[in-house]
């Protein structure tokens, strides 16, 4: 037996950050325990979900000792690895947490890409000058042409992996939309936490442009003398995820839109989140309670959506563009003609 060995034959099972078996372990605790190459390839060998037993364990790591081995295979036992009745062990929903980060590349991945031009016109000025680049894990959505940025959204490492850069949009695309929609149903994406929906004004005086202050920048139109456009806040109350996004981008998945669009021979899905198209248009009408009236025109009919504060759609109708104004009320003439954000 080596002094090695004979160290880790002394240790007892406290020594992980003097936590008792049993208790809550503390953050430190827990990634303290992941600490070593032995106990990460232990959790990657069960990565598949397949049960293994001691000696398949053993042989796949780099353990000198079956002695040193179990020591390693200890301080995983009931937090990351559980033993099962037929002294096989497997991974527990924490160990298969860290292995889909480990495999995922979560905390070990840097991803950078040149830019590469995308199919959409700008939003901003109309020019076919639409490019997206990547850094350190970070998509960015601009124009060449009036130099402005669209959108900046964050990316996990494996959306790249094993994509072409061509195909990387329409999986950002893709990802997005399943957040905004996970946040606007009140369940954060990242930990399933309840989630606390706000709304903030965009004041083109307060010396910020507003795509700097949203997520999703503002869609393509002049505004004139109309209101300061809205977006809805969306934060986590137990992790603190957070997404600023317009109204209408929170509506895309709603029954009301879906079903619209069918009517229509259209899907809501064909135009990417960063620039959804002339067609939405939204506009605060009240601010106590907050309302923000989201409107979308197909084929001479306009789906009109009501969204409260916490980003809920209150009510919803569709009216034929032809339809005279005095039987539409004030609100809902009044969204014609404000460009949605995006």
């Amino acid at each position: 037996m080596t002094v090695g060995e004979s160290e880790q034959g002394v240790e007892s099972e406290t020594d992980s950050g003097g936590q008792e078996p049993g208790s809550t372990p503390t953050p430190s605790d827990a990634f303290g325990t992941l600490g070593g190459e032995t106990r990460v390839t232990v959790v990657r060998a069960l990565a598949d979900g397949e049960p293994r037993t001691f000696s398949e364990l053993h042989d796949a790591t780099d353990a000198d000792t079956s002695a040193g081995f179990a020591y390693h295979l200890r301080q995983l036992t009931d937090r990351f690895v559980r033993q099962r009745a037929d002294e096989r062990y497997e991974l527990t929903d924490a160990g298969r947490a860290v292995a889909r980060a480990v495999r995922a590349g979560t905390y070990t991945a840097s991803v950078d890409r040149e830019p590469v031009a995308l199919d959409e016109d700008c939003p901003f000025c109309g020019s076919a000058a639409l490019q997206a680049s990547v850094t350190d894990n970070v998509t960015e959505i601009g124009c060449e042409a009036c130099d402005r940025p669209v959108l900046r959204m964050s990316f996990p490492p494996s959306g790249y992996a094993d994509r072409d850069a061509d195909a990387v949009p329409g999986a950002l695309d893709a990802h997005h939309r399943r957040r905004i929609g996970s946040f606007a149903d009140g369940v954060c994406p990242e930990c399933a936490g309840p989630v606390a929906t706000t709304v903030e004004t965009l004041r083109s005086d307060d010396g910020r442009k507003e795509s700097e202050q949203t997520e999703m920048s503002e869609q393509s139109g002049d505004r004139g003398n109309a209101p300061d456009p809205a977006q809805l806040a969306f934060a986590c109350e137990t992790c603190g995820a957070d997404l600023k996004c317009p109204a209408a981008l929170a509506v895309l998945g709603h029954p009301a839109v879906a079903a619209f669009y069918h009517d229509h021979d259209r899907d809501v899905r064909d135009r990417p989140i960063w620039n959804v198209g002339a067609a939405w248009r939204e506009r605060v009408v009240s601010q106590d309670p907050w309302c923000v009236l989201v409107g979308v025109r197909l084929d001479e009919e306009d789906l009109l959506l009501y969204v409260a504060g916490d980003g809920s759609v209150v009510d919803h109708r569709r009216v034929p563009v032809d339809e005279p104004a005095a039987e539409r009320t004030a609100d809902e003439t009044g969204s014609e003609g404000e460009s949605a954000s995006a």
